[in-house]
């Protein structure tokens, strides 16, 4: 079974001339990642990627982690993978070197996650909620919370979780009812049950560290009384050894679709007097803080879906080059021939392709953004890139996701009735993107931000900005481009359109917006990934003017026209569904389902 090989050049073109690395290095806080030590990285990457990683993906599916009497078990592999992990330093890639982090750009852990979701999805899952746990606290833990747990998270010594659902609350959380009773010495009792808790128990770190949301005695009801506790599994001495264990227990875990390696646990706290957590910030401003792991979940969910997709795609390839299978159309009493060469083959290939390099582009992009937003010295260029980041996040983690789903389906295709068959691997693919539209927010979670804070709530001044981008980057798609260009100006007409109707009506006719969310969203992913094709296809031109010796870059511009004639082509019926499909969805009497 092939095994995950980096797209080295394309994460390289995208962060560079797509992203501008140049000038994220140049910001105050990256002067460590000169040249030669983001190559080193993304090369180690690479090869830790596909040696150590991939070979487990397929183990990962197969075993499954295994729960018994609240002890959990990884994959066979997993553990010494993670040892590995942690030891070659990749866990605090991005993370502040006060707490023994290397501090290195958004941009570039970003393309490094790519690869490690990419080799295998259920392993990455761990190292990015214990990303999110030091995000949380980062900004809002007190002194003693980041000194206590800082050090050994962002060593990944130490694993963190994120503890939002319970059975009674879905993507509810205002419904949360697990309590926390102040204790008197500044410590709290933690008791109720969370669900769908990603490696909230497992073998391979000697403490886990739970963000837990709870209520406390006076709350008020709703989100509005939602607090945050660090609950970690085992109480610290005072001089920050591990102590006795706390009152929290897995009580089992989900037997899932996909994702296998990864433990989704059923966490118990308080079962026998409660489970001991301190106070993250104020009280009743959990959800607030919450949201600070959230958002960056969200993010990394995205990423997730672009490397299910790229593993996809790489299998198919191979498939596709090596299953001989039919004559080759227009050549009669030719030879049997690799389906590689049949045009419906191609098709599904290309659009595999097209929207992988659209995704990472566009993820990337915001990356950078997100690096400008923390770093950049100019408060407005630090206001403008976090509204560029807010705005696309939705996107990246929504689109992204939706399309995965699609590209690893198309990857079954490709594989004709040898897809439908485990041994390929091709099913897995499939089975482990279709999370990804799901947790963190379901996609229509995501477009109902999208369309009510991102856009909305602000008139549009964001998304108006970026549609100026857009139009001036179509004017340079001329001459032996123009083809591309008027694609991609239609396109930016559509999203136009929609946003106009989404800022006219959204508080008049709120249920029609919202009918209209999700299709505006693939709307949106789809133009802006056409817009950073387009700009690809551009630099690609100018490259073959100097040197058309590499394919790379003819190659690039191909899979362009394919995007547009293929994709931009949809936004149009997109703008149509946003502005006037509501009537069909609403109109339908309940009983009539």
């Amino acid at each position: 079974m092939s095994e995950y090989v980096a797209p080295l050049k394309d994460i390289r073109f995208v962060m560079q001339e797509l992203a501008g690395l140049d000038q994220v290095v140049a910001l105050p806080g990256c002067e460590e990642a000169s040249p030669d030590v983001i190559d080193a990285i993304l090369d180690e990457a690479a090869k830790f990627a596909g040696a150590v990683l991939s070979p487990l993906n397929r183990v990962g599916d197969r075993e499954g982690a295994k729960w018994k009497d609240t002890v959990v078990t990884t994959s066979p592999g997993f553990k010494e993978a993670y040892r590995q992990f942690v030891d070659n330093g990749w866990n605090g890639l991005g993370c502040d070197p006060e707490f023994g982090g290397q501090g290195l750009p958004k941009l570039l852990s970003t393309a490094v996650s790519e690869m490690w979701k990419a080799a295998n999805h259920a392993f990455s899952l761990c190292p990015m909620l214990t990303q999110g746990a030091i995000e949380a606290l980062m900004i809002a833990g007190t002194d003693a919370q980041k000194a206590a747990y800082l050090p050994n998270l962002v060593s990944g010594e130490w694993t963190g979780t994120m503890n939002l659902t319970e059975p009674s609350a879905g993507s509810d959380l205002a419904a949360v009812r697990s309590r926390a009773e102040p204790v008197g010495d500044g410590t709290f009792r933690i008791f109720g049950q969370k669900i769908f808790i990603t490696y909230g128990e497992h073998d391979m770190t000697d403490n886990i560290v739970h963000l837990v949301l709870a209520r406390t005695p006076n709350a008020p009801e709703g989100v509005k009384g939602i607090s945050l506790f660090v609950v970690p599994k085992f109480m610290l001495n005072a001089d920050g050894s591990l102590g006795e264990r706390n009152d929290v227990f897995c009580v089992s875990i989900e037997h899932k679709l996909g994702i296998h390696g990864s433990p989704t646990a059923v966490l118990a706290f308080g079962d026998n007097g409660g489970a001991i957590g301190t106070l993250v910030g104020e009280e009743n401003r959990g959800l607030e803080y919450m949201f600070i792991m959230m958002n960056a979940a969200r993010f990394n969910v995205g990423l997730e879906g672009l490397g299910d997709a790229e593993r996809a795609y790489q299998r198919a390839v191979m498939y596709a080059k090596d299953r001989v299978q039919g004559t080759e159309v227009g050549v009669r009493g030719g030879p049997k021939v690799p389906i590689i060469k049949h045009p419906d083959v191609r098709r599904m290939l290309m659009s595999m392709r097209a929207r992988i390099e659209a995704m990472r582009a566009l993820a990337y992009v915001t990356a950078a953004a997100q690096d400008h937003a923390h770093n950049n010295p100019d408060e407005a260029a630090r206001k403008q890139g976090q509204a560029f980041a807010d705005l696309m996040i939705p996107v990246v983690k929504g689109w992204s996701t939706e399309s995965a789903i699609d590209i690893a389906s198309l990857g079954v295709q490709v594989h004709g009735g040898m897809g439908f068959i485990e041994e390929t691997g091709a099913a897995q693919h499939l089975r482990d993107a279709r999370i990804t539209t799901i947790y963190e927010g379901t996609t229509a979670i995501q477009a109902n931000d999208l369309i009510g804070r991102k856009i909305a709530r602000e008139k549009g001044v964001t998304i108006k900005g970026v549609i100026a981008e857009m139009r001036a980057a179509a004017t340079l798609l001329d001459g032996d481009l123009a083809g591309i260009g008027v694609r991609q100006s239609a396109a930016v007409d559509a999203l136009e359109r929609a946003v106009f109707w989404i800022v006219d009506n959204f508080s008049s006719d709120p249920k029609a917006a919202h009918v209209g969310a999700v299709p505006f969203l693939h709307l949106l992913g789809i133009v802006a990934g056409g817009w950073q094709m387009g700009r690809a296809a551009v630099i690609a031109r100018a490259k073959t003017a100097l040197d058309d010796s590499d394919p790379f870059w003819a190659a690039k511009l191909v899979t362009t026209r394919f995007y547009a004639d293929h994709f931009l082509t949809q936004a149009a019926g997109l703008a149509d569904s946003v502005v006037a499909g509501a009537a069909g969805a609403l109109d339908m009497a309940d009983d009539s389902f």
